[in-house]
């Protein structure tokens, strides 16, 4: 059987890992913020932006919310906690999404590609992904991010792959638009029935079987 893809290239936060909604809005609610404030401010253009296309280290890029959450709080030590809490805040894989690309990458190369900081591969090692993909583009690596074309070309230059031979997954509708235009296909991920139906042609009867 002639495959559709010869590559998957595939998001990380959103898609693969999760953090804990309930730890941080307790956060929020603890320094009293209106919900969603830290997540909003961290992952912010102008603080996350440097971070991402690793101008900055991921300490850094704390030390900056640390200033910027000063002025909110008014006081440093304060915010000192409040960024230690949310870099603590738990974090998982989820499993099924796991499996499904697994099976994928028994056929063919899966690259992970994310906007991350610098400490991507420390994570990766924490969580147990480290070696679990063919490769890794890491946008503070690498110098650009989603929903810039060059990650894309990237990850299909690491995978061995032509552009229009690549599955791109994302739970962004914007990143995954930027990889359509360039002629890969996309799926806005919402969930492991959106990856199961994209890797149908990749999935052993064994994975088709299990309950949805």
């Amino acid at each position: 059987m002639t495959l559709p893809f010869d590559a998957v290239l595939c998001d990380f936060d959103g898609v693969l890992r999760f953090h804990d909604p309930v730890a941080q809005a307790r956060i929020d609610e603890t320094y009293g913020l209106a919900p969603g404030t830290i997540l909003k401010t961290a992952l912010s253009p102008a603080l996350m932006g440097p971070a991402s296309l690793g101008l900055i280290t991921c300490e850094e890029w704390e030390a900056s919310l640390v200033t910027a959450f000063t002025d909110v709080l008014g006081s440093p030590g304060r915010a000192a906690r409040l960024v230690e809490e949310f870099a603590a805040v738990p974090s998982w894989i989820d499993e099924e999404a796991r499996g499904l690309l697994a099976e994928a990458r028994r056929r063919v190369p899966v690259v992970l590609v994310t906007n991350a900081t610098t400490r991507l591969e420390e994570e990766l090692e924490r969580l147990g992904m480290a070696g679990f993909t063919d490769a890794v583009v890491s946008s503070a690596r690498v110098g650009v991010a989603k929903p810039d074309r060059r990650v894309y070309e990237i990850a299909a230059e690491r995978a061995g792959a032509a552009v229009e031979r690549c599955l791109f997954v994302d739970d962004r509708p914007e990143n995954v638009a930027a990889a359509v235009a360039l002629g890969m296909t996309g799926v806005v991920y919402g969930g492991p029935t959106d990856l199961r139906a994209a890797l149908a042609d990749f999935i052993s009867p064994a994975w088709r079987n299990q309950s949805r």
